[in-house]
Formats: C-alpha cells, structure tokens, sequence
C-alpha cells in the first residue's frame, strides 16, 4: 500500500510538468557580490520593473546559504550551475595548486583554449585581480568543472537544440554557467570587447565581431561616473570619503570619478568598477538574444547572464559605501531594461527568470574597527612566513611549506619525506599553531575532519576535493581580511553568513510573488529549474527541489 501512494504522488508529481509547456527560455541572472540584505537596503531608488519586479511577483527565498566555507566567484557560479557543493564539482577556489605542474594556478586556464583576439594589436590593460595574477596560461576553458552543468544537462536532453550560453563581466562566471556544450564571452578589461576562447569556437560570429567594432567602451574614454540624484537621498550619502578606500590610480575616493583616457592601462577595469560594466553587458545580452533568436522556438534555451559590477565596486569602496548604493540602485534600471527586452521578445510567462548571487560580502575590516569590533587584516605572505616559523620549530624545516593562497595552505610532500615527517601529522600540528594566530578564524588538517560536522567545520568539508586543495585549510575571523597584499579594499571567501547569504528568486514563466523564510540553499536552484523544464537534475546535483516554485507549474 506504501509503495502505490508512492507511486502516486510520483504520478501527480511529473505529470503536470510533462503536459504543460515548458518555458521557452531560461534566464538566470547571477549578481557577483550581492549579499542578500542590499536588495531591500536601497528599495526606495527601485522603480517598477528592476528589483521591484522580481521582490513583489517572483518566489523570494530570503534565508539562502552557501554551504561550503571557500565563498568566491568560481565556487559560487560552478554550485549554481551543477546543483553541487564545490567537493563534487572540482571548483574549490579560484586559484589552485597544480601537483602536475608544482605551481599555483587559475581555475579556468586552459592552454589548449587560447582566448580568440577580437581586434589587432591590443594592449594588456594593469590587472587588478589577485586570482587573474596567478595565472599560467591565457587560455580559458570549462575543462576543469568534474559535473555537468544544468546547460549540459539541458543539451543531452534535446539532443543539441537548445541553445546555451553564459556571458559575464568576468571570465570565470561566463565558463562557469555556459558548462561544456554551452558557449561563452566574457567581457575584456584590455580592449572593452567580449571575447571567447578557441575552446568555444574557431571564429566569431559576424554579430560579434560588429559589436566589438563599435568600440562602444571607448565612447566612455574623458568621461565621469557620476550621481544619479542628490548626495541627501541616498541612505550612505554620508560615507562618500572614507579613508581605507581605493584609489585605482587617480579613480578616486569619491563622486564623481573619472574613468581617464583609453589609453590609461585602468581604462576597461574602471568601467567595469562602475554600473557602465552592468550596461555594456546587458547591450551586449540583448544583440546575444536577438542575433541567436533566443526563445523563438518551442525548444527551451538556456542563457546565464552574470554581472560583476556590484562585486568590483563592492572590493574597492565596501558595501556600505556610496559607490555600491549608487551601482545597485542603476543595476535595478539595468534588469528593468532587459525584463522590458525579454518581454518584448520573448514573452515573460514563457520565460523562467532565476536570480542569485555567487557569494555575499563582509565590510571593511577598518569600517567594523570603527563600530567597535575586533577586525584587522592578514597577508598571506604574514600565514606563510608563520607557518614556516612553526614547520622550522616543529620539524627542522621552513621548506615543508610550499605555498598559500587562501584558503589552501600546501605542503612540499619531498621535503617532508626528507624530514621524516607525514603529511597528517604535520597538517595536524600546523593547523592548531595556525589557528592561534589574531585574525585567523580556524585552520584545520584536512585529513583529520570528523565524519559527522557542522557549522563551518561542515562547510569546509564541502569545499574539500582530495585532488585540488592544500593539506591546511585556513580561513580568517570574522569581518577580518586574508589575502594577498594589493589594491583591494574587501574580500568574501568565509564560512561567516555575510558570506553565504545571497537571494533565490524565481519569477516570470506564470509564477505568482510569494515570500519564503525558510532555509533554503543555491545547490537547491539547479534541480529546481530541471523540475521547471522537466528535464532530469544535474548528475552531480545534491540539492532538493523547491516546492514553492515547482507546486505553481
């Protein structure tokens, strides 16, 4: 008798989902940096079809959380993609140690994937981005991603008719959600173009290579990124000239900055450090949508838009700064235009829209010091110099270290076999002296995790792949920086909810506005857009389905 209910709420489960039809396309919308709690923070700049849209007529899960400890973009984008935890899908950092090769490196470099040029003689623009530093290789591929992404799964299903694809202001968020069979363009911080790798394909589609021809970036060359109203009817209006802000070489402090001359090697970086980054993608989204008539057949398509512009002002100025109410309040105008797009082209009920974040974002630690708390920052050259103060004391060598990019701290395997020492008892013993330090919020031997864990035990322990991550793993305190020294102001990448806290928002495709407390997580959205479209979850997912979206379909 058990197994016929069963059966039959399997029954009246899939059958609704393979009667109605299923959505034409698929938009999901990927926020780099949005912690949850901005959206509602700045409602009052919100006209009617941005945020506003998605708040009031889409299900809004307002208590989602990452589940594993290392927050940053390719970890976050790779989870929402494959419904899994970053132990299954590979992607456990953006930066990684490459036993093969014996260096550090970045997690979608691909040297067999050379990035196609879009122009001739173009200029290497200053980099900024400490994971972009470590890499080997200008090359660029999904190769590395161990599941597939839903746009696979979506691919398999319909045998190659849907089209898939992930564009972004960063590289990694593009080749992240496009997956394997997808493809993807990511905007350029050297020439202001979107640009792809031979991984995708051999040359670019006419429509590309006219956009990129417009040169549209450039047209920003002498101008300023201003206020959009009045300094007074901002909630941060007051916190415009803060000290342990960032400069990017003469961007400035405060309003208005100026993006400079093209020729300044911050040009593209400045602009993407602004809503002009959010905008230029969407211009580019839209000719995307219309050139490759996204939605136009009755075989559901699948495209992931991923803007980063919130996250790169975030890492300069702070979240509590003038500049990240000014570039949320503009990116709500920015999703009001493509919702308005979308609906003219598409149609919104034939469009299923999921919105997330890859990852929240701590405040400034010298922000939080003068509210009272205990925050500094901690350099990884200050972790490895007291790691090797503690392998030399313990063990007669400095050289057992052999790297540290947060969160990873790796061992020299050959060195500790010299000093007679195995890797478990020397992680054990760095770890605890580790976790001693001011600002280090636990440092744990890898090997030595307990089966049964919780809290941010447990999600470091979804953050573990045993190929990819180091012997140690070391996260900071709370509202403390760890990472290398250099031009950032902020940096996500804990255990702590400020870093785990994004929305989960679905809407459009028919759905009515409800509002969930719920704990609910991001590995949750992957299977539940495969419930939506019907189609089978993700192979690696580990997620649950929301019945919230999928009881409405």
């Amino acid at each position: 008798m058990i197994r016929s209910v069963i059966a039959l709420s399997v029954v009246l489960f899939v059958i609704p989902q393979a009667l109605a039809s299923p959505p034409k396309l698929v938009l999901q919308i990927t926020v780099d940096g949005l912690r949850a709690d901005l959206i509602t923070r700045y409602r009052h700049h919100y006209g009617d079809g941005g945020f506003k849209f998605l708040l009031e007529d889409g299900v809004v899960f307002q208590n989602a959380h990452y589940q594993h400890a290392n927050t940053e973009t390719i970890v976050g984008h790779t989870t929402l993609a494959t419904g899994a935890t970053p132990a299954i899908h590979g992607m456990v950092g953006n930066v990684w140690y490459n036993r093969a090769t014996g260096e550090l490196g970045y997690n979608i470099e691909d040297a067999n994937a050379p990035i196609l040029a879009t122009r001739a003689n173009v200029s290497a623009g200053a980099q900024v981005d400490p994971a972009q530093l470590r890499a080997g290789s200008q090359g660029r591929s999904p190769a590395a991603i161990i599941v597939p992404t839903l746009g696979d799964t979506l691919d398999v299903h319909t045998a190659g008719k849907s089209k898939v694809f992930g564009i972004s202001g960063k590289d990694r968020s593009a080749v992240a959600m496009a997956g394997k069979t997808g493809v993807a363009y990511w905007y350029s911080t050297d020439s202001g173009d979107f640009q792809t790798s031979a991984y995708y394909m051999k040359e670019y589609p006419e429509w590309v290579s006219a956009w990129n021809g417009e040169r549209r970036a450039e047209a920003y060359a002498g101008a300023l990124w201003e206020l959009s109203k009045p300094k007074k009817d901002y909630v941060l209006g007051d916190q415009d000239d803060r000290d342990y802000e960032v400069d990017l070489k003469g961007y400035g402090k405060t309003f208005p900055h100026s993006f400079g001359p093209r020729e300044h090697p911050l040009f593209f970086t400045r602009l993407l450090v602004s809503p002009v980054g959010d905008e230029l993608l969407l211009d580019f989204g839209k000719q995307l949508i219309h050139e490759e008539q996204l939605g136009r057949d009755e075989v559901t398509d699948y495209l992931s838009i991923s803007f980063s512009s919130v996250d790169a002002v975030s890492h300069f100025f702070g979240p509590s700064s003038l500049e990240n109410e000014e570039v949320v309040a503009r990116l709500d105008r920015t999703l009001a235009e493509l919702f308005e797009f979308i609906d003219d082209s598409v149609g919104l009920e034939h469009t299923l829209i999921v919105f997330s974040a890859d990852h929240g974002m701590p405040e400034m630690p010298e922000y939080l010091s003068e509210l009272g708390y205990a925050a500094g920052r901690i350099y990884s050259d200050e972790v490895i110099a007291a790691a090797k103060e503690i392998s030399e004391r313990e063990f007669g060598s400095p050289d057992i270290i052999k790297d540290f990019f947060r969160p990873f701290l790796y061992l020299d395997l050959d060195e500790l076999h010299s000093a007679s020492v195995t890797s478990t008892e020397a992680a054990e013993v760095l770890a605890q002296s580790l976790s001693r330090i001011e600002g280090v919020g636990g440092a744990f031997a890898v090997e030595q995790l307990p089966a049964a864990a919780d809290g941010a035990v447990a999600a470091v322990k979804n953050t573990i792949h045993p190929q990819r991550t180091g012997e140690v793993y070391i996260f900071q305190a709370p509202y403390w920086f760890m990472m290398d020294r250099g031009p950032i102001a902020t940096m996500h990448g804990s255990p702590w909810r400020y870093d785990t806290h994004v929305p989960i928002i679905f809407a459009g495709y028919g759905l009515d506005g409800q509002t969930v407390n719920r704990r609910v997580h991001p590995v949750d959205v992957a299977p539940t857009i495969a419930a939506s479209i019907a189609i089978s979850p993700p192979a690696g997912s580990v997620g649950t389905v929301l019945p919230e979206v999928v009881d409405q379909l």
